[in-house]
C-alpha cells in the first residue's frame, strides 16, 4: 500500500516515492494491485459532467485539501525561482454558484445543437445541463440561448458566447455569423426583451455591434456604477473581488497618494475613500473611458491615464511620488514595470496576481533589490480548478 501525501501542480496525487496517481488526494491509498482506496478527504464530485468536462479538475478534493493545494502552488512557484516560500495566509474560496462571467461555445451539426465547455484535453464540446460554478441567473441565460441559437446559428457553424452578470442583468456577446435580414433583426431584439437580457451584442468578425440594450449596462465597483464595455476584464466572482479589495486596502493602509497600475475598470481605484488621491494607469481604451466617467460622477479623486505599461512603464522619477503602488497585471506579469519599481529607495507595493509563476518571478526581482515580502493571501475564485489568485505586500525601508 502507498499513501498519497500531496497534490502535484496539475492536480494528480503523489505518493511518498514519487508515483503520480490521477483522481487521488492526500490520505488516499494505492494498493499493490493498483486499486485506489479513498481516504477521509476524498469526496463525491458535485457535477454530473465531472471527468468529461474540462472546466473542473478537483471536485473530489474536500475544502481542506483544496485550500492546501492553492497555497502549495504558490510555494512551489517560489521554489522554482530558488526562493523560500513566503508567509502564506489561509486561502479564501469563493462558494459554488457564484461565478458571474463565463465563456461558452455552441456548435450546430444538422438539427443538433451542442452548447457548453470543451471536453478535457479536447476541442469537442460537452453539452451541459448543469454547472455548479455559475450564478444561477447566468446558467439560466445560457440555457435560454439554446432555442435562439438552434434557429439562427447556421449548420456546421460555431458560436463563441461571452456572458457577464451586470447590475441590470445578463450582458451577452455572441461571436458568430448572423443573417442581415429584417426577420433576424426583429428576432434578436424580441428574444433579448423576452428573456430580460440587459444587453445582447453580435460580433461577426468586424467588431462588436450592440443589438439590444434596454439601459446603460454597468457593474458596481466600490459602490460606484461603471459602464461595462465589451470584453472588459472583471473578477470572476463578486465574493473573490471583495476579498481582493479587502486585502489590498489592508495592505495600502494609511498611504494617501496611491498608484493603481493595470487598473482596469477601477476595482481598486474606486474602492478607496475620498481622502486618498489615486493615479490609475490602464492600457485598454474603453476601460479608461469608463473609469474616467465613473470617477467623475462619483466625485472620486482619481486621475486616469491611458498608458500601455508593457511598452511604456512608469519610470523611477514618476514612481517616487507615490506612498503605495498597486499592481494587478495580466497572466504575463509585470516584468517591465517591476524593473523600475525594484530600484526605488523605499515604499510599499501591493501585488495582485493570477499566475503564481510570474508572481514569483517578479517577486524575485524585488527581493534581490532589497524589498521584503511580508505575506501572500491566496484567493480561489475558480472552485475545483488549478487556478489561484493572490495578493502580496512588499515594503522597502
Amino acid at each position: 500500500m502507498k499513501k498519497i501525501i500531496r497534490l502535484a501542480s496539475k492536480g494528480d496525487g503523489v505518493t511518498e516515492d514519487g508515483q503520480f496517481v490521477p483522481n487521488s488526494v492526500p490520505d488516499d491509498y494505492i494498493s499493490d494491485d493498483g486499486k485506489l482506496e479513498f481516504g477521509a478527504h476524498h469526496i463525491e464530485p458535485v457535477c454530473r459532467h465531472f471527468s468529461v468536462c474540462g472546466g473542473c479538475r478537483l471536485q473530489y478534493a474536500d475544502e481542506e485539501v483544496y485550500k492546501n493545494f492553492l497555497t502549495d502552488r504558490i510555494a512551489e512557484a517560489f521554489h522554482q525561482q530558488a526562493l523560500s516560500a513566503p508567509v502564506l495566509k489561509t486561502a479564501h474560496l469563493s462558494p459554488p454558484y457564484s461565478r458571474r462571467r463565463v465563456a461558452l461555445r455552441a456548435f450546430k451539426a444538422g438539427k443538433k445543437l451542442t452548447l457548453g465547455y470543451n471536453k478535457t484535453s479536447s476541442h469537442q464540446l460537452v453539452d451541459i445541463v448543469e454547472c455548479p460554478l455559475l450564478d444561477k441567473n447566468l446558467f439560466k441565460a445560457a440555457m435560454d440561448l439554446r432555442s435562439f441559437l438552434q434557429k439562427w446559428l447556421a449548420p456546421r457553424s460555431l458560436a463563441q458566447i461571452e456572458m457577464t452578470l451586470a447590475d441590470q442583468g445578463i450582458d451577452c456577446l455572441l461571436v458568430m455569423p448572423f443573417p442581415e435580414t429584417l426577420e433576424a433583426t426583429e428576432a434578436i431584439t424580441a428574444f433579448a426583451a423576452e428573456k430580460g437580457f440587459a444587453r445582447l451584442s453580435i460580433d461577426q468578425g468586424y467588431g462588436v455591434e450592440t443589438r439590444w440594450e434596454s439601459e446603460r449596462v454597468t457593474v458596481t465597483l466600490g459602490a460606484v456604477p461603471v459602464t461595462l464595455p465589451a470584453h472588459a476584464f472583471l473578477q470572476a466572482t463578486k465574493d473573490g473581488e471583495q476579498t481582493l479589495v479587502h486585502m489590498v486596502k489592508e495592505a495600502v493602509g494609511d498611504a494617501r497618494f496611491v498608484a493603481d497600475l493595470f487598473s482596469g475598470l477601477g476595482t481598486f481605484a474606486l474602492s478607496f475613500e475620498k481622502d486618498k488621491r489615486v493615479y490609475a494607469a490602464e492600457g485598454m481604451r474603453d476601460a479608461v473611458l469608463a473609469l474616467k466617467q465613473a470617477a467623475a460622477l462619483a466625485g472620486k479623486a482619481v486621475f486616469i491615464e491611458h498608458r500601455d505599461l508593457f511598452r511604456r512603464p512608469l519610470q523611477k522619477d514618476e514612481l517616487v511620488r507615490f506612498e503605495c503602488i498597486i499592481l494587478d497585471p495580466p497572466r504575463a506579469g509585470a516584468k517591465e514595470q517591476i524593473a523600475n519599481l525594484a530600484i526605488l529607495p523605499n515604499g510599499r507595493i501591493v501585488y495582485v496576481s493570477c499566475n503564481p509563476a510570474t508572481f514569483a518571478r517578479d517577486a524575485k526581482t524585488l527581493l534581490e533589490a532589497g524589498w521584503v515580502l511580508h505575506w501572500v493571501k491566496p484567493v480561489g475564485q475558480f472552485p475545483w480548478s488549478l487556478h489561484v489568485e493572490m495578493v502580496g505586500l512588499f515594503t522597502k525601508m
